[in-house]
């Protein structure tokens, strides 16, 4: 069969018939074309589901969704977010006596009892502009979801032209999109959700109806339609996993992945059983640039109905990251329905957790928490929720630490493990952990305090997705021209580096890593590196590529002269390149300048864009972890001439 845009449009109308629409051709319908509601089904719902309410406050509800307050389009939306989530807050009398209530737009909790339509060439005039979006979805008589479809036998056109076109119409009858949920463009072969806010990049397809990711690299039209929009889901998705992200100057509204979707929702079954049983919530894996931190709110919002009120402790092992997903977490705030806290000190801590009988999302790096003579609660419905679970929030063991000190003597001293600290402190706990990198078959540790895994989403999965992009790697020589005892030097540095296991072995690897230094950052050695860069990217890249690229340093003093030298070498390169590093009390002044404030780097962040402010200043912080001797290593492998 040849679709074209009619045939396509039946097509999907049909689909939607057989999950239980009920399908109007809006030009045979007698209505208001100024207006964007189907208004008798409106007011007869809002009757419905608002039974118990007086005629009085269903009025007074209508009035507040016709008139929302001014400001732009996505102000609107914002409020109208709010309304379809939260319900409309009106006023009433009896007997003289001022009463509050809450009109609900949808019923949730009762799916029957809302009316779904699905409508086609539903005509709307403002401003004088006459515009016939293809499909409107009406929940309740609310125009919730608009699809634009374009024809699958041109080639000509696709979904770009009808994401276009909706940007068109936000243009032209902005009133329409005060109500809108989610938009959906769709040629047949390619099917995909996106927002208001949303960019052609950030529209995505839905390619599951149950979770499933097997077979998701070709899905069917139908896999998207059924995967989103059958009645149940449509409803979950309104209300639980739209949101936006707000930080002061720009509003981003979000709907989530269907890897997000259905990722949350088993962490949330499994949470459920978890603070009746072992405590165990699982580990979350989902890899970096999918959307981790906003699943994890997703995921925290949840976790309110599911849990009764529970108290969220989320905990991180960085202090960049704790305030990285503060902010997140802050910036949607209002989708929560709570202010997240950041607890400033251990003392602090101590407060926000010490007698609270409910609710509250907190904020706390793991080495806030300390060993004490009593628990900070026992209460079961706390949830732990520990991002980069691989690393440090593990270790229930006492271990016996022999250290040599200065005077060449021995000294003992007991080290507990991270999570037995936490554990007392919370002992009835359930711990989720959330990860970007897999967690390796010999890491017992991350199980023991976790369990296992609740959901996978990797790099292979993501890249097919469009949710990140791929990874390419070239291998490249760069010679350095360093003597035999420099190599021999690098080459017992790894050794060592390789068996730590101690802190005798720790320290001796610091004085190694000092030596390292030296040599990296030789002069001779940064004018080889950076010539090299400069000769490569001119020659290979700058005409070719467009993008951004980063230099990652073995130490904050190597990327100061790296790069001086690359100014040095292209002077008019001052406004292309910048430095992204943690500054020091101790810092020369000279660096000061090229350091900059902390606004100065998120502004660095913005023009990356690829990067957030906290992936900047991990790399930034390299030597401390030996992140950037592992990579030297690497290269060490592909031969590289150092």
């Amino acid at each position: 069969m040849i679709f074209t845009e009619d045939t396509f449009e039946q097509a999907i109308i049909e689909l939607f018939e057989t999950m239980g629409y009920l399908h109007f051709y809006a030009p045979e319908l007698e209505r208001d074309y100024a207006s964007p509601f189907l208004d008798s089904i409106l007011y007869d719902s809002l009757l419905r589901i608002n039974k118990n309410l007086p005629l009085e406050a269903i009025e007074e509800s209508i009035s507040k969704l016709k008139n929302l307050d001014t400001g732009s389009l996505i102000q609107k939306n914002i409020i109208f977010m709010d309304y379809l989530q939260n319900g409309i807050t009106v006023k009433f009398y009896i007997k003289g006596e001022e009463r509050p209530a809450l009109v609900r737009l949808l019923d949730y909790e009762n799916i029957q009892n809302n009316t779904f339509y699905i409508v086609n060439q539903f005509t709307f005039l403002e401003n004088g502009n006459n515009r016939r979006p293809d499909i409107i979805l009406f929940i309740n008589g609310l125009p919730l979801v608009l699809m634009e479809l374009k024809s699958p036998s041109k080639d000509e056109v696709s979904v770009e032209n009808a994401y276009l076109q909706i940007r068109n119409y936000m243009q032209d009858i902005p009133s329409l999109f005060y109500y809108n949920a989610i938009c959906v463009i769709s040629d047949l072969s390619t099917n995909k959700a996106g927002t208001i806010t949303s960019g052609l990049d950030r529209f995505m397809e839905w390619k599951t109806k149950d979770g499933d990711y097997e077979d998701t690299a070709s899905v069917q039209f139908d896999t998207f339609y059924e995967g989103m929009f059958q009645k149940e889901r449509l409803l979950d998705i309104l209300k639980n996993f739209i949101l936006f992200s707000d930080d002061g100057q720009k509003s981003i509204k979000i709907l989530a992945g269907y890897h997000q979707y259905f990722a949350v929702h088993k962490a949330i079954e499994k949470a459920k059983i978890a603070t009746e049983t072992d405590g165990k919530g699982g580990v979350f894996w989902h890899t970096q640039g999918s959307g981790k931190s906003l699943s994890m709110v997703f995921y925290a919002h949840l976790l309110q109905k599911a849990l009764d009120s529970p108290t969220i402790v989320v905990m991180t092992d960085r202090i960049d990251l704790d305030d990285q997903l503060y902010t997140q977490f802050s910036k949607c705030a209002p989708f929560l329905r709570q202010t997240p806290v950041q607890a400033e000190s251990k003392e602090h801590l101590k407060e926000l957790l010490d007698g609270r009988v409910a609710n509250g999302i907190i904020f706390t790096t793991m080495f806030k928490f300390e060993r004490d003579e009593r628990p900070l609660s026992e209460r079961r419905n706390i949830v732990v929720m520990a991002d980069e679970a691989h690393r440090g929030q593990y270790g229930f063991e006492e271990k016996l630490i022999i250290k040599e000190n200065e005077q060449g003597e021995k000294e003992a001293y007991t080290v507990i493990g991270n999570a037995r600290i936490i554990h007392d402190a919370l002992p009835n706990a359930t711990f989720i952990g959330f990860t970007g990198t897999p967690i390796s078959a010999k890491d017992r540790n991350t199980r023991e305090v976790f369990g296992d895994y609740i959901d996978i989403y990797d790099m292979t999965q993501a890249v097919e997705d469009g949710a990140t992009r791929p990874v390419y790697y070239e291998s490249r020589v760069v010679h350095l021209k360093l003597d035999k005892h420099t190599l021999e030097l690098i080459d017992s540095t790894y050794d060592i580096l390789e068996q730590q296991s101690d802190a005798a072995t720790i320290e001796k690897s610091k004085k190694m890593l000092g030596q390292m230094e030296s040599v990296l950052g030789a002069d001779a050695t940064i004018q080889s590196l950076c010539e090299d860069i400069v000769a490569h990217y001119e020659k290979y890249r700058a005409n070719l590529l467009t993008g951004k690229a980063m230099i990652v340093a073995y130490s904050r003093a190597i990327a100061i002269k790296i790069y001086r030298k690359l100014l040095e070498l292209r002077p008019t390169w001052e406004e292309k390149i910048g430095v992204v590093m943690t500054g020091g009390n101790n810092d020369p002044e000279d660096w000061k300048k090229i350091v900059g404030t902390k606004a100065y780097k998120e502004e660095l962040a913005r023009k990356f864009s690829l990067f957030e402010p906290a992936i900047l200043e991990e790399i930034a912080k390299m030597k401390e972890k030996n992140i950037a001797v592992e990579i030297l290593k690497k290269l060490m492998a592909e031969q590289v001439s150092l």
